[in-house]
């Protein structure tokens, strides 16, 4: 029997420890340990400390931005600067993101409208824009996904022509050019995420970029500094300084980020070759950008052609000791609070409901090899050849 081989009904595992999902690049230990000596004997634990300092600074001449302010965690960046550009109303998103992008917007008192998204690049339905946008919108917060760009140009364009601001998640991006242009300069800000999933990792942090001094000064304002000699007016203050261990860790990250870079376009090689030949694996790849970071390894699976729903294939490869994910399941849209509150969204958003039973994110980072490539897509492969035989068994 086909199916004997798979660890779902019994047989042994394809990896000895589950292969976890997201970037998990940290340095040596050596590294490590040095760095944190310093912070030690320096007895400078927080409020913008020393390489806090250089972190920004670095972070600025990096990606070409005037202003890079680093904070705790990006969900406190999204936070902030919605109050910083003092958005009222309504401010328009994609449904699918992860839950920070709409939460940001509830924290600040403003309205989501949810729109639909692309089934190719999986970012925002750029020509489904215009129609949401009424007298209560003042923003458009666009969401770059998958080591892509939402193609900011044109929604800059159309934000400008409409009167209303515009901001960037770009949780997924940090490194990624349009145009030559790194990913960070475009609309009123940018939110980085530097949590220990992503390329550039604090192990938990981020940071906002902006060209824009006053909105530089509110944010600093909101993010405070014990000693701070210059305030100016703000709505709220929210503590989300980064702490000198998560910008010694984000130092290190930036110095080998061309390096992790390169191992993860090798890797996604590596997959995109074997992929293209397993019926019903359909690669994402990175849209807009003429330099992605690869951060993700994303596939739509066409149930009909691979012969697998999604979710039972999740289950085959976490057996396997592979962690395979849904990602922003089920859009939220469909998410509470949303659902209820706002649930003239529920059944206008067709591609975001068929991506989220459809999408699937494979292993990509640190801890891929090569042959462990070679080992997941020889399961995916066998599971296409079995599926059948797995349906039949599994149904029983």
């Amino acid at each position: 029997m086909k199916t004997a081989s798979f660890a779902l009904f019994g047989a042994k595992p394809a990896f000895d420890k589950p292969l976890l999902i997201g970037q998990l690049y940290f340095p040596s230990w050596e590294r490590y340990e040095t760095a944190f000596r310093g912070i030690f004997e320096r007895q400078y634990y927080n409020n913008n400390g020393p390489l806090h300092e250089e972190l920004e600074e670095k972070l600025q001449q990096f990606l070409g931005v005037k202003h890079a302010i680093c904070v705790s965690n990006a969900t406190y960046g999204l936070m902030m600067v919605a109050d910083a550009m003092e958005l009222s109303g309504k401010v328009i998103l994609p449904s699918f993101s992860f839950a920070a992008s709409a939460q940001s917007l509830s924290w600040a008192g403003l309205e989501p409208v949810f729109c639909d998204i692309d089934p190719d690049t999986h970012q925002i339905a750029i020509d489904q824009i215009s129609a949401l946008i009424d007298g209560g919108v003042s923003g458009i917060m666009g969401v770059n996904l998958w080591g892509g760009a939402c193609n900011p140009k044109a929604i800059a364009d159309l934000a400008a022509s409409n009167g209303i601001q515009l901001y960037f998640d770009s949780a997924d991006a940090f490194g990624c050019t349009v145009d030559g242009v790194r990913i960070g300069n475009f609309g009123r800000a940018e939110v980085f995420s530097f949590d220990a999933t992503k390329i550039l990792s604090a192990t938990e942090g981020g940071c906002i970029c902006t060209n824009d001094d006053d909105l530089a000064a509110r944010l600093r304002s909101i993010r405070p500094s014990y000693g701070a000699d210059k305030p100016v007016n703000i709505v709220r203050v929210v503590n989300a300084r980064m702490s000198e261990a998560q910008a010694a860790i984000a130092l290190m990250s930036l110095e080998d980020f061309p390096a992790n870079q390169k191992n993860n376009e090798a890797l996604y090689r590596l997959y995109e070759a074997q992929l293209n030949a397993i019926p019903g694996l359909h690669l994402v790849r990175p849209s807009g950008v003429d330099f992605s970071n690869y951060q993700y390894l994303v596939c739509r699976l066409d149930e009909h052609e691979f012969g697998l729903p999604r979710d039972l294939l999740i289950e085959i490869l976490r057996a396997e000791n592979v962690v395979a994910r849904r990602y922003c399941y089920p859009g939220m849209h469909r998410s509470i609070p949303y659902a209820q509150e706002l649930p003239q969204y529920l059944d206008q958003l067709p591609n975001t409901d068929s991506l989220c039973a459809s999408c699937i994110q494979f292993p990509i980072g640190a801890l891929v090899s090569a042959q462990d490539v070679e080992r997941i897509c020889s399961i995916l492969d066998r599971a296409h050849q079995a599926s059948a035989e797995i349906h039949a068994r599994y149904e029983k």
